[in-house]
């Protein structure tokens, strides 16, 4: 049954990482697009995840991880590039 829900559950992400991609491209306005990377991100970060589980490996949990501080780090920058116009002050 695992193998099944994780097929699922998979192919559920993978949509909706198509959808945020889709959504990258066609919105107009700058924060509509970061707020779309960010959701990616969070996609890519639970299709990490639930490889990990499928290929029973401890590897994908701490690439998860790092991806998750990178997504984060980036968001938060690119928020500050577009209140301020500047990154480090």
């Amino acid at each position: 049954m695992i193998p099944y829900a994780l097929g699922f559950a998979i192919g559920c992400f993978a949509l909706a990482l198509a959808l945020n991609l889709w959504q990258v491209t066609r919105a107009r306005a700058v924060p509509d697009r970061v707020l779309a990377l960010d959701t990616m991100v969070i996609n890519v970060i639970a299709l990490l995840v639930l490889y990990g589980i499928a290929a029973g490996t401890g590897l994908y949990f701490e690439v998860a991880l790092l991806f998750a501080m990178t997504g984060f780090l980036s968001t938060v920058a690119y928020a500050k590039y577009l209140l301020r116009g500047d990154v480090i002050e």
